[in-house]
C-alpha cells in the first residue's frame, strides 16, 4: 500500500505556487514591456510633438500620482509573491533525506567487506577527535560528530544483512513502502481546522467562481464580437439607410452614446462648461447641430447629449477649459472607433457602397478634428496642416504650392507646415492586377487575387533629390526577373501582406488624444449599382517611396475572392479610403474579364503556328539532339532514297531502250 505523506514543511506547496505563478507572470510581463512602436518616426511638426508630449505625461503619471493599470498591479503583486516563496525555498533544510552509509565512507555500492575496514583504518586515523585540533572553522562537538556518522556507517556496512537491504533496495531495513507526497501542509487537514477550510471553499467556489462566470455570461450576452451593446447594434441596424447622408451617419452613431458612454461624476461647474459649449457649437456649426438635437432631445438621454457636445467640440477645434470634461473627452474620443467599426460592418453587410465610404471617412474627419462633409472640400485638406485655419484665404490647391505660397509670403507657419508636409502619408497606387494562381486567363468561379502595390509618396517639394544612374539593359531584365519572383512567392503564399521590417510611421494627426498609424480601407465596388462586391481589407504599415531603394520601394498586398460565375465583362472600381487624413483617397477603374472554360481548354492546346522540331539530318537537329531535345527522324534520308531508287530505275531503263534500238 501507498504511504500518504503531507508537506511538513511547506516545501512542495512552495514549488507548486513557484511554477504556476511563473507560466502566468512571464508573459503577462512580456505583454506590457516597452513596444517598438514607441520608438518609431512621426510628424516633427510643433503640434505633433506637443501631443506626443502631453501622451507621454498622461500615460506616465508623477511621481505622487503614478498611472498603475489594473494588470500591471496584479504582476507587482505577483512577483512579490514570487519572490517571498523562492526565498522560502531556498533557504529551507531538506531532512527527507535517506541514510546511506556507503556515501558518508565515501565508498561505492561494490565495496567488499575487506575494503570498508580497510577505508574505515585510513579514516580513523584522518578524523579520531584525538587527532584532529578544533580550529575556527570547526568546532570540537562538529569534530566528534563526523567521527560518530564514520563509526556507524562503517558498523552498518559490515553487517551483511544492512549491506545486501542497501545494494538491492536502497534501503538499510529493505523494501519499503511507495510514499506519495501532498502538495499541502498538514494544518489544511487537521480536524481543528476543518470548518475553515470548508468554509474558505465555499467562498471560492460557490460564490466567487460563479460570479465571475455569470458575470463573463451576462456580459458577453449583451455585446456583440464587434465590442458595442447590443442595444448600440440595434440602434445601428435599425437607423442606418442606403442612402445615409454623412449627417446621417453621424445621428446614428449619436445614439450609441445612450448606452456606451462611460458614466462619470458630475462635477462642480461641468453643467455650465457643457452649456457653453453646447452655445458655441450652434453658432459655428448651426446646421448640422441642429439636425443632431432633432435626436438628442427625442431621445432624452444626458449622457448622449454630454458625449454629442464634446464630440462636436472636437470636430470644432473648441477648447474644453474643465479637467474633467476634457477627460471624458478623451475617453468619448478613444471608443468612437471601436462604435465606428460596428456600424461599418453592418453596412459592410448589406453591401451599400455610399454608406460604407461615408463611415470609413468619419474616422478621418475625427482624426484630424474637421466637421464631417459629404466630400472633402479643398479648406478641409489644407486645414490639416498646423496653423491653417478655414479663415485663411490661400490661392493654393495642393499642399506642396501651400509650403512655396507661405515661404513666398515670409509666413511664419511656413517652417511647421513643411515639416508636416515632409511626412504626409499620401498614398500612391503603383499597380493593382487581378491574378490567378498559375493561369494566364480568368475563368468563372476561379479563385482570383487582387494585388495592389502601394507606397508613400510625400509631396515632392519636401522630398530631397536623389542622382541616380541610368541602369542597363542587363540591370533592367535582372530586377524585372526578380520582381516577377517576389511577386509570385508572395502569391502563393498565405499572407495578406507582403514582409516587411518598417513598421511606419505616426501619422500628423496633432488634435487626436493618442498616436495614431495612418491605416486604409481596400475596397472592390460596383458604381453602377453602389453594391460593394467584396468585404474591405485594412491596409496599414505602407512604406515610404524611397527613390534610392531601386525598383521595388513598395509593398504589395493582396484580397482574394471568388469570381463570378457567369463569363463576361465587369467594370468595377478600387478605392482605397485613408481613415486618418481627410481628401486623401485614391480610386481606379479595375476591368475584370470572365472568360468562358472552353478558353482555357483552347489556350492549352498547341497551335498550328507554333515551331515544329527541327529534322535529324539539318544542323540544328544534331545540336537540339545534342541537348536532348526532340527531333524529326528520318524523313529527309527517306526522301533522299526514294529519290535515288527512282533515279536508278530511270537510269536502267534509258539504258534498255538505248540497246533495242542499236
Amino acid at each position: 500500500m501507498a504511504n500518504y505523506s503531507y508537506d511538513e514543511g511547506g516545501n512542495m506547496a512552495a514549488y507548486f505556487i513557484i511554477t504556476f505563478l511563473a507560466l502566468i507572470l512571464i508573459p503577462l510581463t512580456l505583454s506590457i514591456s516597452p513596444s517598438k512602436k514607441k520608438n518609431l518616426d512621426g510628424c516633427q511638426c510643433n503640434l505633433c510633438a506637443q501631443r506626443r508630449l502631453r501622451i507621454a505625461e498622461r500615460e506616465k503619471g508623477s511621481i505622487l500620482n503614478p498611472k498603475f493599470s489594473a494588470k500591471t498591479l496584479f504582476i507587482i503583486v505577483g512577483w512579490t509573491v514570487f519572490a517571498f516563496f523562492s526565498y522560502k525555498v531556498a533557504n529551507a533544510k531538506m531532512d527527507n533525506k535517506l541514510y546511506d552509509p556507503f556515501e558518508i565512507l565515501g565508498l561505492s555500492i561494490s565495496a567488499t567487506e575487506k575494503e570498508i575496514k580497510s577505508h574505515y583504518k585510513k579514516l580513523s586515523k584522518l578524523y579520531h577527535p584525538d587527532k584532529v585540533k578544533a580550529s575556527v572553522n570547526e568546532t570540537i562537538e562538529q569534530i566528534q560528530n563526523r567521527f560518530v556518522d564514520i563509526t556507524k556507517a562503517y558498523k552498518s556496512l559490515t553487517d551483511e544483512t544492512i549491506r545486501e537491504n542497501l545494494r538491492k533496495y536502497g534501503n538499510p531495513d529493505g523494501p519499503q513502502q511507495t510514499s506519495v507526497g501532498i502538495a499541502l501542509p498538514k494544518w489544511i487537514v487537521e480536524s481543528k481546522n476543518n470548518v475553515w477550510v470548508l468554509g474558505v471553499y465555499g467562498l471560492i467556489f460557490g460564490g466567487a467562481l460563479p460570479t465571475l462566470v455569470g458575470r463573463w455570461w451576462f456580459g458577453s450576452r449583451q455585446k456583440t464580437k464587434d465590442g458595442v451593446k447590443a442595444s448600440s447594434a440595434a440602434a445601428f441596424f435599425k437607423s442606418l439607410k442606403e442612402d445615409s447622408t454623412m449627417d446621417d451617419v453621424v445621428g446614428t452613431l449619436s445614439q450609441a452614446y445612450k448606452w456606451e458612454v462611460y458614466r462619470s461624476k458630475s462635477k462642480t461647474g461641468d453643467a455650465a462648461e457643457l452649456d457653453r459649449l453646447e452655445k458655441n457649437i450652434s453658432l459655428v456649426a448651426p446646421k448640422q447641430w441642429e439636425t443632431l438635437r432633432t435626436v438628442i432631445d427625442a431621445g432624452k438621454n444626458s449622457n448622449q447629449r454630454k458625449a454629442m457636445i464634446l464630440l462636436y467640440a472636437h470636430l470644432l477645434r473648441l477648447n474644453v477649459e474643465k479637467p474633467s470634461l476634457q477627460q471624458d473627452q478623451t475617453r468619448i474620443l478613444l471608443q468612437t472607433p471601436t462604435l465606428l467599426n460596428a456600424l461599418l460592418n453592418i453596412a459592410i453587410s448589406r453591401n451599400w457602397l455610399i454608406s460604407t465610404i461615408y463611415v470609413m471617412r468619419l474616422h478621418g474627419y475625427l482624426a484630424q478634428a474637421l466637421l464631417p462633409r459629404a466630400s472633402p472640400a479643398k479648406q478641409d485638406r489644407l486645414s490639416q496642416l498646423p496653423g491653417i485655419t478655414g479663415e485663411d484665404a490661400l490661392k493654393a490647391d495642393g499642399l506642396a504650392e501651400v509650403v512655396k505660397e507661405l515661404e513666398a509670403n515670409d509666413d511664419s507657419r511656413a517652417e511647421d507646415v513643411k515639416k508636416a508636409v515632409a511626412r504626409w502619408s499620401r498614398l500612391e497606387l503603383v499597380d493593382a492586377a487581378y491574378k490567378v494562381i498559375g493561369e494566364r486567363i480568368i475563368v468563372p468561379s476561379s479563385i482570383v487575387y487582387l494585388t495592389v502595390k502601394l507606397r508613400l509618396s510625400p509631396p515632392s517639394s519636401s522630398l530631397p533629390a536623389v542622382d541616380e544612374k541610368e541602369p542597363t539593359a542587363e540591370e533592367v531584365k535582372r530586377t524585372l526577373k526578380l520582381n516577377d519572383q517576389k511577386d509570385e512567392e508572395f502569391l502563393i503564399s498565405r499572407n495578406d501582406a507582403e514582409p516587411m521590417q518598417d513598421e511606419g510611421a505616426w501619422a500628423h494627426a496633432p488634435y487626436w488624444p493618442e498616436n495614431r498609424k495612418p491605416s486604409w480601407w481596400l475596397i472592390l465596388a460596383d458604381d453602377k449599382s453602389s453594391r460593394v462586391v467584396v468585404p474591405p481589407m485594412k491596409i496599414n504599415n505602407v512604406p515610404f517611396s524611397n527613390p534610392g531603394a531601386g525598383d521595388r520601394d513598395y509593398r504589395t498586398y493582396k484580397m482574394q475572392f471568388q469570381a463570378p460565375q457567369n463569363p463576361g465583362v465587369y467594370t468595377w472600381k478600387i478605392y482605397l479610403v485613408s481613415d486618418t487624413y481627410v481628401g486623401e483617397e485614391v480610386s481606379k477603374n479595375m476591368t475584370l474579364k470572365i472568360d468562358d472554360v472552353s478558353a482555357l481548354n483552347a489556350d492549352e492546346q498547341p497551335s498550328e503556328d507554333e515551331i515544329s522540331d527541327p529534322d535529324e539530318d539539318t544542323l540544328a537537329g544534331q545540336m537540339t539532339a545534342m541537348r536532348g531535345g526532340k527531333v524529326k527522324k528520318g524523313e529527309l534520308r527517306d526522301e533522299a532514297s526514294d529519290d535515288g531508287s527512282s533515279t536508278d530505275v530511270d537510269e536502267e531503263s534509258e539504258e534498255d531502250s538505248s540497246s533495242d534500238s542499236e
